[in-house]
């Protein structure tokens, strides 16, 4: 009886680590009115959460599909414009840690009295995008993205980018009532 040695002439080549496919709702957007004196366009498919704490109003965007969330938060400036934005700075660069870098896009639209701060924030910290508009005078709204997981940014980079885009949108209707 003869033995063979079956061999391959073929040699293993490991697949790189593969991600599952991340469907994105095609875009359409609502009108908010959550604290009287702002109001702006929001994705018509996720989830608004509104709560009030003392002089603050807090509410939170919620995209359920995506397990993602910006908490926003608005305030009432009365004098106290530089503690606010510098508590508001200080929040972006508590996630230099983790950051491989943060840009600051500034954000300006004179005839509605609205100035901002878009702040993308790389790698893999636990927000990836943060923003705040200001007339400087009244009014200060400031919003954090988060997601309910591990901080991947290979991973939610296409969830994030998306975002992304409806947090500038965001920006860019923002509008006060007074």
């Amino acid at each position: 009886m003869a033995a063979g040695i079956l061999t391959s002439c073929t040699t293993y080549t490991p697949k790189p680590r593969g991600y599952f496919r991340i469907e994105l709702e095609p875009k359409s957007y609502d009108t908010a009115h959550i604290k009287e004196p702002v109001k702006f366009e929001y994705p018509s498919n996720v989830a608004m959460i509104v709560q009030k704490s003392g002089d603050e109003d807090f509410f939170d965007i919620v995209y359920p599909t995506h397990n993602a969330r910006i908490y926003c938060s608005y305030k009432n400036i009365n004098g106290n414009f530089y503690e606010i934005s510098e508590d508001s700075r200080n929040f972006v660069y508590k996630h230099v840690i983790k950051a491989d870098a943060i840009s600051e896009q500034p954000f300006e639209n004179p005839e509605k009295k609205m100035y901002g701060i878009l702040y993308q924030i790389k790698g893999n910290a636990a927000s990836q995008v943060q923003f705040l508009l200001t007339d400087s005078v009244k009014h200060f709204l400031r919003g954090a993205l988060y997601f309910n997981n591990r901080p991947n940014k290979d991973s939610i980079a296409p969830v994030a980018n998306y975002i992304t885009e409806d947090i500038v949108r965001i920006m860019e209707t923002a509008e006060w009532s007074d």
